[in-house]
């Protein structure tokens, strides 16, 4: 069988492990090839600089060459920083639990096709976290806006059950969002109607004052990991903090 053609695009490395004697494994969430598979041959040699830039928090342009079929792993030969983030994330924990948290989410939101919005929001939440933002509304607003973009936005002033106007006093992740008193199931949050109006600033894409944060960050983790049905190792981390 023919070889398929090489490609370059940009991505950023969401994951790596060690593999054989010298190479790793890395996975990408690329812009134009969507969560990509592949090993780095010789990388974990210690003058290796192709290594040093297959790091979490790097944007970089890659060159890969497809396995075989779809079951193979690709290799990757080539990599050049587009933009580093990483100092400034690394070097405080609160961002650096929120960029790795923001890297898990698109892991598990991305798949092997085409997703440049997904991977713009990536982009866009580092930069937000490289600036100093609040960790926790950066993680926040890319969780909101990352979950609309895979079909699974909320309503934050109506009713997710019967559409009734809010503002509304309580969240539940199953219904899809706020719920009146009427339709309000058990084991719902009880939640400030502002905080629900400061999801809804986040999740359009519009800035928001740093209040209200615990009650947030609470109902958007919730409301992630029912729809994902599994934890995220990097909240968890969050919370434990």
């Amino acid at each position: 069988m023919a070889s398929r053609p090489s490609w370059r695009d940009r991505a950023f490395v969401v994951r790596t492990y060690d593999f054989a004697e010298a190479d790793r494994v890395v996975v990408l969430l690329t812009r134009e090839h969507g969560l990509v598979r592949g090993v780095a041959k010789g990388v974990r040699k210690a003058k290796s600089r192709f290594g040093s830039r297959l790091q979490p928090f790097v944007d970089i342009n890659v060159q890969v060459y497809p396995g075989r079929d779809h079951s193979k792993l690709a290799t990757i030969t080539g990599a050049d920083t587009v933009a580093y983030f990483g100092h400034q994330i690394v070097d405080d924990f609160d961002r650096y639990t929120a960029a790795c948290a923001v890297m898990e989410t698109a892991e598990k939101l991305a798949f092997e096709e085409a997703d440049p919005v997904l991977f713009d929001l990536v982009a866009a939440a580092l930069e937000r976290l490289r600036a100093g933002e609040h960790p926790t509304m950066v993680l926040d607003a890319f969780i909101l806006q990352a979950t609309e973009h895979a079909g699974w936005g909320l309503s934050l002033f109506n009713c997710a059950n019967c559409a009734a106007p809010g503002p509304h006093k309580a969240f539940n992740p199953a219904v899809g969002g706020a719920v009146c008193t009427n339709c309000r199931p058990p084991g719902s949050f009880d939640i400030d109607p502002e905080a629900l109006h400061t999801m809804w600033l986040l999740q359009n894409g519009h800035a928001a004052q740093a209040e209200h944060v615990g009650q947030v960050h609470r109902v958007t983790a919730a409301h992630l990991q029912f729809n994902l049905e599994s934890g995220v190792t990097s909240l968890r981390i969050m919370e434990q903090a």
